[in-house]
């Protein structure tokens, strides 16, 4: 009987449909590993934007009001310029002169450390707004009631407030998540070697775009449909009965 491969090197020889990465161990190797990229630049980049996402809000709520303007500028710079044009900005004009002025030799960071802290910090921008629409939605008598029980600003932000406000935001959170992962693949541009990178890698050497260009389709509509899948149980085991949605 057949193998995967066999099947795969008769339909390029016979059909003209050249599915390289089944049946030519190279190719199959490279695009693996620019899937493994793609999941881990993803799942980093996920966790830092929410990180960066919870701080802003709280020093949105600061007293010191340089501390807000700062915020603000943040805010303001990653989600009014497009993410591509951030990463150029950063990779080919922060870097060589952060490095310079370090005496640091070969880059303050790696393509892909550039990828993953701009991809983060854009997205965490989107993130800081949403959790601000969110903590607006608590109830004030909830922050009063804690306030009252003897709970510092911050204790209230951590065990009160900020929790109530995850659970409104979610389905935002969840929608500017999606919109990060399929972001990734602009890592492409400044030689992050992800899924897109390593299938031009491929279309280039085999003269296969439609071929390679269906499998990337499907491969981030799988990734994609699994994080959705993720994020769609955890809103439903987050969720506080009469707070936030009602079904």
């Amino acid at each position: 009987m057949a193998t995967i491969a066999d099947f795969f090197h008769w339909l390029a020889a016979k059909r003209g449909y050249n599915f390289s990465i089944f049946y030519d161990r190279f190719d199959g190797t490279q695009f693996l590993y620019g899937i493994w990229t793609t999941i881990h630049l993803s799942f980093f980049c996920v966790l830092l934007s929410v990180l960066f996402g919870a701080i802003g809000v709280w020093l949105q709520r600061s007293s010191f009001e340089p501390l807000r303007w700062l915020v603000g500028a943040y805010v303001g710079f990653f989600r009014n310029t497009p993410p591509l044009v951030q990463l150029y900005f950063f990779y080919f004009a922060v870097d060589p002169v952060l490095s310079s002025a370090l005496g640091v030799k070969g880059g303050l960071l790696s393509n892909y450390g550039w990828a993953l802290l701009v991809l983060s910090l854009y997205a965490g921008a989107f993130n800081t707004e949403i959790f601000r629409s969110g903590i607006e939605a608590v109830p004030k008598s909830t922050c009063e009631a804690a306030e009252a029980l003897g709970y510092t600003p911050l204790q209230i932000f951590r065990h009160v407030t900020f929790p109530l406000a995850f659970r409104v935001s979610f389905p935002a959170m969840t929608s500017n998540l999606v919109n990060l992962i399929k972001t990734t693949t602009t890592a492409y541009a400044i030689s992050v070697a992800e899924t897109l990178y390593v299938a031009n890698r491929i279309w280039s050497d085999q003269f296969n775009v439609f071929e390679m260009m269906n499998v990337v389709w499907v491969v981030y509509l799988v990734l994609v449909g699994l994080f959705l899948a993720f994020m769609t149980r955890w809103e439903k085991a987050l969720r506080v009965p009469g707070f936030g949605r009602s079904k």
